[in-house]
């Protein structure tokens, strides 16, 4: 049996990329100590790698595709299909962003401050390449971790490091000064593996999958009945992705009344649509919203 074999991202983006995987119809286990998670699909081989080595190894077709950071793709200079974004759609942005940090009482207030002072940092070559293009000669050092830590103990002066909302740079006294880059969560492959009509395709059909069910992520189903007078009414204050879904019931003279809506809109729309006259009114969850 032909197999595909697929590397996902190990640490900050597992657990979203689990959950993603579960509402797409896969079912994902591991233990605490593999790599190596079942999957409910024996067309699928999964292998688990931090998101910062994911696109070295599809490249060099140790993995046909894997998901990781736009970021550690350019980090790595990595010569890879990029297949698709994945937004995950329950992240306060679409995008992360690598931001240049200081503490709080210093008096750095620009790029050009950093001129001849050191900065601690992952992503080491994009950082460079920034300060390069603002003309900025400093010191930057490649950091294992816990590097917002290293300016409040003076060993640098500053970091770069991924945020979404800045809450953690904040709590840990930090300001941002500038944006270093930004970066989106990519589905990717290497060409062999493009080239391969039946791993081309299985890639696709996990993608549409996915896709499917980033789509669902803020949207509900809504149905309803209501009598044939009333739907004109009703249609006027019902939003669609295109047109409800409208179908005659047994009774003479009514009909039911289908349609998928943003679930931010819900609480607002129901009290309207039960004055416009509709009833039995279901709101339910959506696991997939396939176009």
């Amino acid at each position: 049996m032909k197999k595909l074999k697929l590397g996902l991202p190990k640490g900050s983006l597992q657990e979203a990329t689990f959950s993603l995987f579960e509402k797409a119809g896969f079912k994902i286990r591991v233990s605490s100590r593999s790599y190596f998670p079942m999957i409910d699909d024996d067309e699928i081989e999964v292998v688990l790698l931090r998101a910062q080595e994911m696109s070295r190894y599809v490249e060099d077709e140790a993995l046909d595709c894997g998901i990781t950071g736009a970021d550690w793709i350019e980090e790595n200079g990595s010569r890879v299909a990029h297949l698709a974004d994945l937004l995950y759609a329950k992240q306060s942005a679409s995008k992360v962003r690598w931001v240049l940090a200081v503490p709080e009482e210093s008096s750095m207030k620009t790029v050009k401050d950093l001129k001849g002072k050191r900065i601690a940092t992952e992503l080491v070559k994009a950082t460079e390449k920034y300060l390069k293009k603002n003309k900025v000669k400093a010191e930057v050092e490649f950091s294992w971790g816990a590097t917002e830590a290293k300016v409040a103990s003076g060993l640098v002066d500053a970091v770069v490091e991924l945020t979404e909302t800045g809450s953690s740079l904040r709590a840990n006294k930090l300001r941002i000064v500038s944006t270093v880059c930004e970066s989106t969560t990519q589905f990717i492959a290497n060409n062999k593996a493009c080239k391969d009509p039946w791993k081309c395709k299985k890639m696709d059909q996990i993608i549409m999958l996915l896709r499917g069910a980033l789509e669902a992520e803020n949207m509900v189903g809504l149905k309803m009945n209501a009598k044939e007078k009333d739907l004109g009414k009703i249609l006027k204050v019902l939003p669609a992705l295109q047109n409800p879904t409208i179908a005659p019931l047994a009774k003479d003279g009514w009909v039911a009344i289908e349609t998928v809506i943003s679930e931010g809109t819900v609480r607002m729309l129901i009290p309207q649509l039960k004055d416009a006259g509709a009833q039995g009114i279901i709101e339910y969850a959506l696991n997939k919203l396939i176009y």
